[in-house]
């Protein structure tokens, strides 16, 4: 077994208390090393693919990974992953700090939650022994009310419980928060899922690991990073609507005439209440703000677009209670925002561009599934569909897209059209081809999104990506000193987006669900131009012309024994 690993995962059924110990082979970890990269291979093996993702047997994998425990910055980070209630398929959400830590302490690389509680719980593990408890005193609580004592908890609010699709799972005020696994998690009636750990996992090259980290953490302070710690990342607001990039009123436009009023700029000239991070990390990208009601708020970019110039609201302090309410409910604010934006456009009623106080009433009823939060609880798209207006829902593969306007950004436009996950910049990272001077070309949006899901998969802040020269090397370098393994992490990236798209063909992935909504294909970017590109990507990738992934790549990329049978 390579070091920095336990070699086993958790097997909790909640439905009946038992928990098993599973066997993870050595050849596994080292083909997809942990993070998405495990957590997809564990949810295929438990059968993810093919549940229904609201189903008792639907399995939740909080997947690890070796980096886990040491000293690199930014690596106290897990993996969230099942087949999403929002879109039908794959959804690998990540989240940081203190429960990777004591998750990794207590015995295992991963834990799996399968089955359904017969009343509201909490799982307990406590050094790899499993309890389950009543939870009915948190029943409709915000998951920061679920913390216990002596343990770190992972928990879902009171959209978690009411089957909210793109509910979210939180921890230490920080979010597995797209595809709705926190409606996951509340359809096996679990309420928390708190750990505590004291074991060690022994590392290859500990004064090597020691020196590794003391030099990425000093590089970690450099000018890359710079951005993140001085104004966080929404700094990125005036940026874009400059560059006519900044969503806005559903998408209809690409800049907001009330960018200022929600900029980097004014919100920190408002009470800032201070700068965090997250366990393990020397960044400090959190900024938090103080709400009208004076609750502590982390503001990032994305909350700030999908609650501010996607709905037309400039006022800076009706965004922060907006967020705040996503937080106490356990909502993730793309998906908040892009439905309601829908919403608006569709003239639901008492829903209009502008309007803060209809949005938090709306937020309410979304929480808590009363009147129309019922529907608005399903996601734009089903929204859409129910209302018969599917033209006006922003989304891929029904997750709803985030805060780049993809006319503008052809390389994002790509990444989004074939996002295994859905409309998602995290996954793809071919942002950062539109925004270099280099030009766009498909072999490099697949060279990035390689790149990302290795560091998802290890798993390493991406805002370290701008610190090293050379990832793959360097990276592989890292992942040698803790495991003592030799890993291509090039070809270890590329393993596991077929291992994704695998995934979604076993879940009833067909090529129509590669693309984008008509809004962004009627100007610079049209419908024939992305079916070349997503054509030109499928070669790259070495799939078929009907995107699927041929056994012959498959073997290649040592994948053979995940084929179904045909």
């Amino acid at each position: 077994m390579p070091f920095g690993y336990h070699g086993a995962y958790l097997r909790i059924d909640v439905a009946t208390g038992e928990a098993r110990r599973v066997p993870i082979p050595a050849d596994v970890l080292e083909r997809f090393l942990g993070g998405v990269g495990l957590g997809t291979w564990i949810c295929l093996r438990e059968g993810g693919a093919e549940c229904d993702p609201l189903a008792p047997p639907a399995p939740l994998v909080f997947a690890l990974s070796p980096l886990v425990g040491t000293p690199l910055t930014t690596s106290a980070k897990f993996a969230v992953v099942a087949r999403s209630p929002l879109t039908g398929f794959l959804s690998d959400a990540i989240s940081s700090s203190h429960w990777a830590i004591a998750a990794k302490r207590a015995g295992y690389d991963a834990y799996v939650l399968v089955g359904r509680a017969p009343s509201l719980a909490r799982v307990v593990v406590d050094d790899g022994d499993v309890r389950l408890v009543r939870a009915e005193g948190v029943r409709g609580q915000p998951a920061s009310a679920c913390e216990i004592e002596g343990h770190r908890t992972a928990a879902i609010g009171p959209a978690g419980e009411n089957l909210v699709r793109y509910a979210t799972i939180s921890n230490d005020r920080r979010h597995a928060g797209r595809g709705g696994l926190g409606a996951v998690m509340g359809a096996k009636n679990v309420k928390a899922f708190s750990v505590r750990g004291t074991g060690r996992v022994e590392v290859f090259d500990p004064k090597g690991v020691v020196a590794a980290a003391r030099e990425l953490s000093e590089k970690s302070f450099g000018p890359a990073t710079a951005k993140y710690r001085e104004l966080g990342t929404i700094a990125n607001v005036l940026a874009f609507n400059r560059l006519d990039t900044l969503p806005t009123r559903n998408f209809r436009d690409g800049s907001f005439e009330g960018a200022a009023s929600i900029s980097a700029e004014a919100l920190h000239a408002m009470e800032k209440l201070g700068r965090e991070s997250c366990a393990a990390c020397t960044i400090g990208c959190e900024h938090i703000f103080r709400a009208p009601g004076g609750e502590a708020v982390r503001l990032e970019y994305e909350s700030l677009f999908a609650l501010g110039s996607l709905l037309g609201i400039d006022d800076r302090g009706a965004v922060l209670e907006s967020a705040r309410l996503c937080d106490h409910y356990g909502i993730d604010t793309i998906s908040a925002g892009g439905t309601l934006a829908f919403a608006m456009e569709a003239g639901m009623t008492g829903l209009r561009f502008g309007d803060a106080a209809a949005v938090h009433a709306a937020l309410h009823r979304i929480g808590r599934r009363e009147g129309d939060g019922d529907l608005l609880a399903e996601g734009s798209r089903r929204a859409a569909e129910r209302l018969e207006k599917p033209e006006l829902a922003m989304h891929v593969k029904g997750l709803e897209v985030p805060g780049y306007d993809p006319r503008r950004l052809k390389a994002m436009a790509l990444g989004f059209a074939v996002g295994t996950r859905g409309a998602d910049h995290n996954r793809s990272g071919a942002y950062e081809l539109d925004f270099s001077a280099e030009a766009f070309d498909v072999a490099k949006v697949v060279a990035i999104e390689d790149r990302t899901a290795a560091m998802d998969s290890l798993i390493l802040c991406k805002f370290l990506r701008g610190v090293f020269r050379d990832f793959e090397t360097e990276g592989s370098a890292l992942l040698r000193l803790v495991t003592g393994m030799e890993v291509d992490l090039a070809a270890a990236g590329a393993r596991v987006c077929s291992l994704r798209k695998l995934f979604n063909e076993r879940a009833g992935w067909a090529r129509k669900d590669d693309t984008l909504p008509d809004r962004f294909l009627r100007g610079a970017l049209s419908a024939p131009m992305l079916a070349d590109m997503i054509a030109s990507y499928y070669r790259a990738r070495c799939w078929n012309n009907d995107g699927r992934l041929p056994p012959e790549t498959a073997e290649r990329l040592g994948l053979t024994d995940l084929l179904p049978s045909r």
